[in-house]
């Protein structure tokens, strides 16, 4: 008797738990759907933001400005790092030990030092200066120069120069007439 109860009570609440997924779980209705249906069909298409907005919704939420824009007066930087701030505009280069042309991409801005000091105790380096350790990153030159120009920092840029390579064959390593080969003796 014990036992047909306890049986009967666990069959009870598996079928309370099971109906209860089936009526609030998305596989209920993938269950009982043909799966042949599902498999035709598709996910409705994107549409790009300027199929659904005319080209006048879109530039009302725009502001533009007729003069040049200088935020260095609201981020709250002191005026001593922003009046007599040297900022150079460059673009890294591939170094010795790299194949490839990861982290050559993008643009950056690097600060000029200021003042350091070296601590007696402990023989740390130490600064005064918080942008001097920051590089910041930029898809284009003309986004990085902006930025300076908005910051009111003055600002240098160095231009990337590009290499022509030289066509080159494995065979040219072991041309007799060249200087390449080296004797073991």
């Amino acid at each position: 008797m014990a036992m047909n109860f306890g049986l009967r009570r666990g069959f009870v609440q598996s079928v309370l738990t099971c109906s209860s997924r089936r009526a609030f779980g998305a596989t209920a209705v993938l269950k009982n759907e043909d799966p042949f249906k599902l498999a035709q069909l598709k996910e409705a298409p994107l549409k790009s933001l300027d199929d659904l907005l005319s080209t006048q919704e879109k530039h009302e939420g725009l502001i533009t400005v007729d003069k040049k824009v200088d935020l260095s007066t609201t981020t709250g930087v002191p005026e001593e790092h922003i009046k007599t701030r040297m900022v150079r505009i460059w673009k890294p280069a591939k170094h010795a030990m790299q194949s490839g042309t990861y982290n050559t991409h993008k643009w950056k801005i690097e600060f000029d030092a200021r003042e350091r000091w070296e601590n007696p105790l402990m023989g740390w380096a130490s600064s005064g200066d918080p942008l001097s350790n920051i590089q910041l990153s930029f898809s284009n030159k003309e986004d990085a120069v902006a930025f300076c120009e908005k910051n009111g920092w003055d600002y240098s840029v160095t231009e990337v120069v590009d290499k022509q390579p030289r066509p080159k064959s494995y065979g040219a390593n072991f041309s007799w007439n060249k200087k390449t080969r080296t004797s073991t003796k």
